[in-house]
């Protein structure tokens, strides 16, 4: 019987696949930490797997108690949905091709966002009218 291992695994039958897996999470990471150094955020907190998100909340204007919510089963699914398409609000994009493109394409968005050079961060959008928001006038409390 032959003792299989996990390197085995990885790296033998696999490794196109893990290779394609670490590209993404650098590019991710890399993308990441423009986008909070353009939100005038820590850009080292995209390396750090908890604080990363939180600083996405704190970009987006929620509070930091609402990463709980990453672990409700089932609702964690519509809040990193949420979660995304309020960033994408945060930099100015209110169209429905923009939701879509953040939700499935989430990596390469965000790292199209902090490359861009016209793209700039219009503030915090939780607790605010989207429509005040979209034409830029003080949201009603």
């Amino acid at each position: 019987m032959k003792n299989i291992s996990l390197n085995d695994i990885l790296f033998d039958e696999y490794a196109g696949y893990f290779a394609l897996g670490v590209f993404i999470v650098v590019i991710g990471a890399v993308g990441a930490a423009k986008l909070f150094a353009k939100a005038d955020q820590p850009w080292y907190a995209a390396f750090i797997p908890v604080w990363n998100f939180i600083v996405v909340l704190k970009i987006v204007g929620r509070p930091a108690s609402h990463i709980a919510y990453i672990l409700v089963p089932g609702y964690n699914i519509y809040f990193f949905f949420r979660i995304c398409v309020e960033l994408a609000q945060s930099f100015g994009k209110y169209s429905i091709i923009d939701y879509v493109l953040v939700c499935v394409l989430n990596v390469f968005y965000v790292l199209n966002l902090a490359l861009a050079y016209n793209e700039e961060y219009h503030g915090p959008v939780f607790g605010k009218d989207s429509k005040n928001v979209q034409e830029g006038k003080p949201a009603l409390v």
